[in-house]
């Protein structure tokens, strides 16, 4: 069994090592630089996981797995294009340091190789491989047009919420672990539970990301915190914070999210104050808590010895530790 460390060493040395001699290198040069920005290569080291619980030999699915931070970094250089993002990860984005044209003909070239790599496996498990990573690309794409709707709407429900987070984020992690298993030979039903708890992480994974957003450390986060409250992006705090809130704490509230101008830190500071009254942050951390319960009754069911799921289940619980 391979620690998760070992697998993230050996992600970063395959996407360090990837040949870019196609040309023109003008379409090329701005992948490398994306891949090239580092980040936490949670989706490869959770594929390469999960191949781990079946098969000893996890580098043997390395193509694969470097062809899904190919594909999850082509949607965060989309993203940021459609944000208007200046930095991303402490760089500039593609769109600015080229530019746009440029980040979308870049983009759809990481798209296209991110199945070209995903198909370089073995022929009997191509068609189930494809199938489910064509499937989960439909479903992103699904879920940011949620999120872009919901951007003009206040009266987004936490039902609502959730799909859309589990299109956007979650189907992703779940289609790492499934792919893996897939790959590595699991039975039908093993590799369903893994999905579903790859889907419940996920869950829990962007719940964090909100929660963080807010009260995180921005030297540890990585970036300014109430980015989301500035934006009155809908998130889970502040669709709950809406709902939950008692008439003058919701007229206060409603004010902040319609004033087309507003000092920023005067904003956040008022917004967290609303949510500690309300108890949001307490909320959001019973439900990250409650998903991540319900993931480790799925990986539970893997037929597969406590011994061998130690490593994957304790990455799962670092991630849930996360302060970026």
């Amino acid at each position: 069994m391979r620690t998760s460390e070992e697998l993230l060493k050996k992600v970063n040395e395959a996407l360090d090592g990837i040949k870019y001699d196609r040309q023109p290198a003008t379409l090329y040069d701005p992948i490398k630089y994306v891949l090239a920005l580092g980040g936490k290569r949670v989706r490869p080291v959770l594929m390469l996981l999960a191949y781990n619980l079946f098969k000893e030999d996890p580098e043997r699915i390395m193509t694969q797995a470097i062809g899904l931070e190919t594909y999850h970094n082509f949607t965060l250089l989309h993203d940021d294009l459609m944000d208007n993002a200046d930095m991303r990860r402490g760089h500039e984005t593609v769109h600015k340091k080229w530019n746009p044209n440029q980040a979308i003909l870049s983009g759809d070239t990481m798209l296209l190789q991110a199945f070209q790599r995903m198909g370089q496996c073995e022929a009997d498990k191509l068609q189930q491989v494809i199938g489910l990573f064509t499937e989960t690309t439909l479903e992103i794409d699904e879920g940011q047009q949620l999120d872009v709707e919901f951007e003009t709407r206040n009266d987004v429900t936490e039902a609502e919420y959730i799909e859309m987070i589990r299109l956007k984020t979650s189907v992703l992690l779940a289609c790492a672990v499934k792919i893996g298993a897939i790959l590595g030979g699991a039975s039908i039903e093993d590799q369903e539970n893994l999905y579903k708890f790859g889907e419940q992480i996920g869950l829990a994974f962007q719940l964090q990301d909100d929660l963080l957003d807010v009260y995180g450390d921005p030297k540890l986060f990585g970036k300014n915190i109430g980015g989301d409250i500035t934006s009155n992006k809908k998130t889970y705090m502040l669709i709950n914070a809406v709902n939950r809130a008692n008439d003058v704490q919701r007229k206060e509230l409603m004010g902040w999210i319609e004033a087309e101008t507003f000092d920023r830190n005067e904003k956040v500071k008022a917004v967290t104050r609303l949510y500690d009254e309300i108890g949001i942050r307490q909320l959001c951390e019973q439900k990250m808590e409650a998903c991540y319960a319900l993931a480790m009754e799925y990986l539970a069911k893997v037929s597969v010895s406590e011994e061998r799921k130690a490593i994957l289940s304790a990455y799962a619980a670092a991630m849930m530790k996360r302060q970026s």
